[in-house]
């Protein structure tokens, strides 16, 4: 069985066929009418499937993945009967937990190296000079063998350069102090959004976002987000850096019957409110191109327009969960929702969108030949983990039995630009020291050298000669003026002498 059931009604069901799963997907509605049930439906379908997955949660709630629902009450056997669900059991899902802050899962973390400039100057949003400054500076690091591994090695580049304007200049082209004060100036905005925890070692390897257990299920890989999107810079600057990844490191496949990696964002306005124009258009680019790759990426979020429109006509699968048209906004959103499904002529979407239950959607997957089917008002299937939050000791559990955890949990700082940089400064500050300081005298001037200091004294100390000649110009100076006095005072009472 390679569909994922999404839901049924009396008369009909929509699934998710696995080969359609990297041609993208959207999940929408307003807050509490199920959306993060449907997102734990997909991962849990794709899990089962092989396939594994990255989610984003913002709420806590898709922690419960890493626990086996409850034995069903009657409530949910009545929802299950409805559903014909004869084979449903409670199970947990193969889960391993990450968070940027190492806190609620393994750390996340990434080079500056690895970043790149092109992405940093996205990332910091800097105009074309200060990305050419920042192009210099990733250059001269490569030339010198200088490893930029966090936000320290960068800054202390940066700060070489500076001082080093001339040289460089002539070498690799004009670096001017203004740009690289305005790229310093951007690097502080984004530690102080956090950033100074993803840059550092050990760096994530992508391998291990797509792992197996020994089961053959895929491992769904939940990052804490709860903290993360209050610092919507950080967010964004993760989740753009994870997609190029994979878009730049994993082969071309093209459509295969499973995807390799499905990766769902949600809050996905936060990707792009107040988004650089240069970064918006990073997002669309891999956006449309990573399903060659075998990655599937699913929006979630709780106006469909929250996603550019260039993005929006790429994702085939959709599950619509209610929206209330209180205002003028709404009633908008409500009707470009509705005109975004395969019609279905029994079904009038814009009305059936406000008049949708918690735990209810409209659902349009992909079909036979890429195209949509009809839209179908469903009941969302239960999925068979733990519909909401986790304690802290069922989640430190589940993080000690982890495959990755001694390989992520403890920090590594190599020997990398900084201490380079440091370094230097110290050799070039004792060599100026040393060649400014007196030649050291030998062992057997010793005793010559101490009489030599006593006579003619040292810089410090004056010598004996010097004092005896100091007293006698003192002792001639006293007599020769009190002979000058007493001619003077002579002549002025009418001395003869």
């Amino acid at each position: 069985m390679t569909d994922i059931l999404i839901g049924r009604n009396d008369t009909a069901e929509v699934a998710l066929e696995s080969r359609y799963g990297n041609r993208h997907g959207m999940v929408a509605g307003a807050t509490g009418t199920g959306k993060s049930v449907s997102l734990m439906v997909l991962a849990e379908g794709f899990s089962r499937l092989g396939v594994p997955c990255v989610l984003a949660d913002v709420k806590g709630d898709l922690a419960g993945l890493a626990m086996a629902a409850s034995e069903p009450g009657d409530k949910i056997k009545a929802r299950l009967s409805k559903l014909r669900l004869t084979d449903w059991q409670p199970q947990a899902d193969p889960v391993i937990f990450w968070d940027l802050y190492g806190k609620q899962g393994h750390p996340l973390r990434t080079t500056v190296s690895e970043m790149g400039p092109t992405l940093l100057g996205r990332v910091l949003e800097l105009n074309d000079t200060q990305q050419g400054v920042l192009e210099i500076v990733f250059k001269l690091a490569d030339d010198q063998g200088w490893l930029l591994l966090d936000l320290a090695d960068l800054r202390a580049l940066l700060a070489f350069v500076a001082d080093n304007t001339r040289d460089i200049s002539t070498r690799y082209g004009l670096v001017a102090k203004t740009s690289i004060g305005a790229i310093q100036r951007a690097l502080l905005a984004l530690e102080q959004a956090g950033g100074e925890n993803f840059f550092g070692e050990p760096a994530l390897e992508l391998a291990d976002l797509m792992r197996q257990d020994m089961s053959g299920r895929g491992v769904i890989n939940v990052l804490a987000a709860d903290q993360l999107i209050l610092k919507p810079r950080l967010y964004t600057t993760f989740l753009l850096w994870l997609l190029s990844e994979l878009f730049e490191q994993l082969p071309e496949v093209g459509d295969q019957e499973l995807p390799r990696l499905v990766f769902f964002f949600d809050e996905a306005h936060l990707l792009f409110d107040d988004c650089a124009p240069a970064l918006r258009q990073r997002v669309e680019q891999v956006v449309r191109l990573i399903r060659s790759k075998g990655v599937g990426v699913y929006f979630c979020s709780q106006n469909p327009d929250d996603v550019p429109e260039d993005i929006l006509g790429q994702l085939g699968n959709r599950i619509q969960h209610a929206l209330r048209a209180f205002t003028p906004r709404d009633q908008k959103a409500v009707r470009a929702a509705a005109e975004t499904f395969a019609p279905n002529p029994g079904l009038d979407v814009a009305e059936a969108i406000g008049q949708l239950g918690v735990g209810e959607a409209l659902a349009s997957t992909l079909r036979e030949g890429g195209v949509p089917s009809p839209v179908q008002r469903v009941l969302v299937t239960t999925p068979r983990c733990r519909i909401g939050a986790i304690t802290e000791a069922e989640r430190a559990a589940v993080r000690q039995r982890s495959p990755v955890g001694s390989k992520y949990d403890t920090a590594v700082n190599r020997d990398s630009a900084a201490e380079m940089l440091a370094r230097r400064a110290d050799e070039k500050a004792d060599a100026d020291a040393a060649a400014t300081a007196p030649a050291p005298k030998q062992e057997g001037d010793a005793w010559g050298g101490a009489v030599h200091d006593a006579l003619f004294g040292t810089k410090r100390r004056q010598g004996m000669i010097e004092t005896m000649g100091k007293q006698v110009v003192r002792t001639m100076g006293s007599q020769i003026g009190r002979q000058i006095l007493r001619g003077v005072l002579g002549g002025i009472f009418g001395g003869k002498r």
